[in-house]
């Protein structure tokens, strides 16, 4: 036991040490926020449409996104991804073309298109986004799960089966400018730009004549009787619709210049200006471009383009496991991150509100650009980091309320809680035929949400299941629980995530160790421990809906999964104890398995991997071990002299 605290206190230190240097001047902590190739794709392809003058970043992600490309020529979502992406193979190749830095002739061109003709073609492209961009530029038919589609659904009143907000935010900023241009069949290329017809398998490739799902017929027929309920003209109402797509966007642009604070859908929003007839050079779209360029960062010595910079994330997160690990609330550290935190809380009634109209804003979101679009797992993990100062000071005491009302606010009827918007569960929108609708279309409640809220509520907020909200919480948790005794996580990878959630959410609500569910998730836990003393899972677990073992050991997923095992034990056992050493060799590697995405955005197309969780998760789970199973705290230690 002593040279297992022995190894934690020098792991915390160091950890520490590390987060303290590495903050910035004005509180915040800026890591990067990685996702694959496809933004930087889909920005070479908008720049060089857009004539822009960013020749010098168009370079830097040319040879980011040649450098990701695997020896069989294609590139992948990630590491273990057998067979490849399709999707992510044709965004690569058509951007190393657009770009002018890559040739049709060269080997490493040759090469990608082998693999995708291997695979099928460019017919075979499944995510809806890169069909959008591939249609927007003129190299496919728009799809008809889009096409089919009328703008007019923009007009359709609350009371409707279908209407346009009982999609979930994330998809309506996506689907709003895909809908416009699909509308006017929209396409526009870039200079000297590459045909891509090469790609394809067949003159049949596309899926323009496809059956789509009977559901999907279904759904067509209530949006129908939603056309036929709209007074006016076609001609009127169409009008109407384009009016109100258009004002959509413009209304949800951030300070930035960026559309809601994501680059996907500011990409497709320019493309949707132009096609309503903005020229290149008017402000919106120069503001976004500029709101875009400000998204780079770096990653492994590679420039690449982050879907929404994590500042607010990685800043909460941090100035939490910093107090978690001994750093007192007065610390000059914590109180800049506190200062931060403060000036990101959101005042604005958005649109989470129009699900949750009686409630006070009180939130906060992701990212730096983020004002109206806050989230219930930001919110929790700023409030998190405001605890200690709320208890002690006026300013931070009344942020701390508002963002809890709003929290409390946000639990959907069925108990569990979402991620930004209440009751959008309505499943008849994931029949759309869209790759990955049923996880982008609504906003269900979902099992680390609700733990991580929980989690808060117990820990922080100190409620019990004397609340009566807290005990619907618990009891959507308990009936969600996977029959093997695991949860799966929506926005990490993600059983591993999903468990460690709901089993830190149910300890510190006051659901004993006893209990049936907690038992069976510590034994799912101890029965997927890799032989090495750590836990992995693979991205792949979303796609197939089970736990697929990633087989090598990555240092979030041990660590949620040891923190999940801490709170739940009251004596460390030699499975935690194994972990914890595994942990800390873990933490002196870089790059392999070390690097694997353990964010999700969309299953099956968007994974990410966050740079800074390799410091925050660890410091946490072994913050608690010390805190569980050792002595006092260790002391603060100071910043390294350099």
């Amino acid at each position: 036991m002593g040279n297992i605290l022995g190894t934690v206190d020098g792991e915390i230190g160091r950890l520490t040490a590390y987060l303290l240097e590495t903050q910035q001047p004005d509180g915040s902590w800026r890591f990067c926020f990685e996702n694959g190739i496809g933004i930087d794709a889909f920005v070479i392809i908008l720049f060089r449409i857009l004539q822009a003058d960013q020749e010098e970043l168009i370079r830097q992600l040319h040879d980011r996104i040649r450098k990701e490309q695997q020896p069989d020529g294609c590139w992948r979502l990630y590491p273990d991804e057998d067979e490849g992406s399709i999707s992510a193979s044709v965004e690569a190749y058509y951007a190393l073309l657009c770009s002018g830095y890559s040739r049709p002739e060269e080997e490493h061109m040759q090469r990608a298109k082998h693999y995708i003709l291997s695979r099928g073609g460019i017919g075979k492209v499944d995510s809806i986004l890169t069909k959008a961009i591939l249609a927007a530029t003129g190299q496919r038919p728009w799809p008809r799960s889009i096409s089919m589609i009328p703008l007019e659904v923009l007009l359709f009143p609350s009371y409707f089966p279908i209407n346009f907000f009982e999609f979930s935010g994330y998809s309506r900023v996506h689907l709003t400018p895909m809908l416009i241009m699909a509308d006017r069949k929209f396409s526009i290329a870039p200079p000297n730009a590459p045909d891509l017809s090469d790609l394809a398998a067949s003159r049949l490739d596309f899926d323009e004549d496809e059956p789509l799902p009977r559901e999907y017929e279904d759904m067509q027929a209530d949006i129908c009787q939603g056309m036929s309920r709209l007074i006016g003209t076609p001609r009127f109402i169409h009008e109407a619709a384009v009016e109100r797509a258009e004002r959509f966007m413009l209304d949800r642009i951030e300070p930035d210049g960026t559309l809601y604070s994501y680059a996907s859908s500011t990409i497709l929003m320019i493309l949707a200006l132009l096609a309503l007839g903005y020229e290149r050079e008017h402000p919106v779209v120069s503001d976004a471009v500029k709101g875009l360029t400000g998204m780079q960062c770096q990653a492994d010595g590679s420039t690449t383009m982050q879907n929404s910079p994590s500042t607010v994330w990685d800043t909460a997160l941090i100035a939490d496991a910093l107090q978690e690990a001994g750093v007192p609330e007065h610390h000059p550290a914590i109180r800049q991150a506190a200062s931060y935190l403060l000036s990101r809380q959101q005042d604005k009634a958005a649109d989470w509100s129009l699900h949750n109209p009686d409630a006070a804003p009180g939130g906060w979101g992701f990212s730096e650009s983020n004002t109206i679009n806050p989230d219930v797992d930001d919110t929790t993990a700023a409030l998190r980091a405001l605890s200690r100062l709320s208890e002690k000071e006026e300013p931070y005491r009344d942020s701390w309320n508002r963002g809890l009302n709003w929290v409390l606010s946000m639990q959907n009827r069925d108990g569990g809680w979402p991620a930004f918007e209440k009751e959008t569960d309505k499943h008849i929108l994931t029949w759309l035929a869209i790759e990955g609708a049923k996880s982008a279309a609504i906003d269900p409640s979902e099992a680390d949400l609700t733990g991580r809220t929980l989690e808060y509520l117990g820990r922080f907020a100190g409620l019990t299941q004397r609340h009566k909200f807290i005990r619907r919480g618990v009891t959507w948790l308990i009936r969600n629980q996977e029959k093997d005794g695991s949860w799966y996580g929506r926005w990490g990878v993600c059983y591993i995530y999903g468990t460690w959630a709901a089993l830190t959410g149910l300890a510190a609500t006051g659901v004993p160790a006893s209990d049936d569910a907690v038992q069976k998730g510590v034994r799912w836990l101890q029965q997927i421990q890799n032989p090495d003393g750590g836990w992995g899972e693979s991205c792949r677990s979303d796609r197939v809906m089970r736990y697929v073992p990633l087989d090598e050991s990555t240092p979030s997923q041990t660590a949620w999964a040891l923190d999940a095992l801490i709170a739940v034990q009251e004596q460390p056992s030699p499975a935690v104890n194994r972990g914890v050493q595994r942990l800390s060799s873990l933490l002196q590697q870089d790059g392999g398995m070390t690097a694997y995405p353990t964010g999700a955005g969309l299953p099956g197309t968007f994974y990410s991997r966050y740079h800074s969780y390799r410091y925050i998760w660890p410091l946490l789970a072994l913050s608690h071990y010390k805190r569980k199973y050792g002595h006092a705290a260790p002391e603060t230690p100071k910043p390294p002299d350099f």
